[in-house]
């Protein structure tokens, strides 16, 4: 293909090739620019659903305009060829840093409140990647995040991504009901079982990249993909490193609930809490633990009290209340409050937080745990308790 002319296009090299289509390096000669020229296979050049496939992507990715998403250029069709011309993106993939051992642990929060920001740019424009993973995702020199390939993204209503997932599409499919999109290794459970998938299915891939930047091998693992997708089903992920951070590991833990209404239901929760974690990134590792002293120490058995608290009550039938008969099936916890008059420990109260809403809800026994990003705005509020808990229902 090298020096073959499509359009005002002219091939320079190939940067790549998947099922989704092969990708060049090419010189749009209109603009004198150089751009990432993806083509159909030519195994699939005939296939009239491939093409609506590269159209659809372009349409989806097209809509979005952010710092950490691949922008479209142009989608057309010349010299019997469809393409897009995409941003050249100068950089390696996130797959390719890991290698086997991740990142360092600023790299994680770093590029991971990256990519939660480009999720949350797309899910509220409507738009579902359905195929997140470290492959699709490029890390500049500078360090930055740019999130590639929206070939498997649906276009979906506002209303749509409030919604539990359900069978059905609400616009024309390119697949049957209850067909696999996807890579195996990042897919929600949902996606496994053939349902469609929603913003919290990329929250999930989301997890998975989390803890593959965290460990260097992913959570689910297994010598085919039948053991993959059960291991994924019906067991928890490997073990966290020991070094992964308390509040780090809550976020991956929570991206990565079976059940979808158990996950973040927005991007920005996942967003906030990483950025939370970041913050208190230094004090939460062994040299920094030292440093925070006895307040640090006083954090951390905060959130052990609590939990061991907590789990007195909690049975399979449900959390009921000491001393009454009452049954409590849904439960926030409010922004805990640093007292200690000191205002560098203010991330022991978000981190405690984080990781007390996030182990309840993993306990079960709950039908549901009020996300943090929803219980935010009644920190240092003086709401009567009442009627916080009406609000949130």
């Amino acid at each position: 293909m090298t020096g073959r002319q499509i359009g005002h296009y002219r091939i320079l090299a190939m940067l790549g090739a998947g099922g989704m289509g092969e990708v060049y390096r090419a010189h749009d000669e209109r603009l004198d620019r150089n751009v990432a020229l993806k083509l159909l296979p030519a195994a699939t050049f005939e296939d009239a659903a491939a093409r609506a496939r590269l159209v659809r992507e372009a349409r989806a990715a097209g809509a979005l305009n952010h710092a950490s998403i691949c922008t479209i250029h142009d989608v057309g069709e010349a010299d019997g060829q469809a393409y897009i011309a995409m941003e050249l993106v100068e950089g390696r993939p996130l797959s390719d840093l890991l290698a086997g051992h991740g990142v360092p642990q600023d790299d994680v929060l770093g590029y991971g409140i990256q990519i939660a920001e480009a999720l949350v740019h797309a899910h509220t424009r409507g738009v579902i990647h359905r195929d997140l993973k470290s492959a699709n995702v490029i890390v500049t020199a500078e360090h930055r995040i740019k999130v590639l390939d929206f070939g498997l993204a649906k276009r979906v209503s506002g209303a749509e991504l409030s919604l539990v997932t359900t069978q059905q599409e609400s616009v024309a499919p390119l697949t049957e009901r209850g067909t696999i999109v996807g890579t195996i290794a990042y897919m929600a459970p949902e996606q496994l079982r053939g349902d469609t998938a929603d913003a919290r299915s990329d929250l999930w891939a989301f997890g998975v990249m989390l803890y593959e930047m965290c460990a260097g091998v992913r959570p689910f693992q297994g010598r085919s993909s039948f053991e993959v997708s059960s291991n994924i089903i019906n067991h928890p992920p490997t073990a966290f490193p020991p070094t992964v951070p308390l509040a780090l590991r809550a976020v991956i833990e929570r991206c990565l609930e079976k059940d979808p209404a158990r996950r973040y239901q927005a991007a920005g929760e996942a967003r906030a809490a990483l950025q939370a974690a970041q913050k208190q990134a230094t004090p939460w590792a062994p040299s920094g633990m030292r440093s925070a002293g006895r307040l640090g120490w006083v954090g951390i058995a905060a959130v052990v009290l609590a939990a061991v608290v907590a789990g007195l009550y909690l049975r399979p039938v449900g959390l009921r209340w000491p001393g009454t008969a009452a049954r409590v099936e849904s439960l926030a916890v409010l922004p805990m409050v640093n007292m200690s008059g000191d205002a560098a420990q203010d991330y022991f109260a978000d981190g405690i937080t984080e990781v007390l809403s996030t182990d309840l809800a993993r306990l079960g026994g709950l039908k549901r745990v009020i996300a943090r990003g929803s219980v935010l705005r009644y920190k240092g509020t003086s709401k009567p308790l009442e009627e916080i808990a009406r609000e949130l229902k």
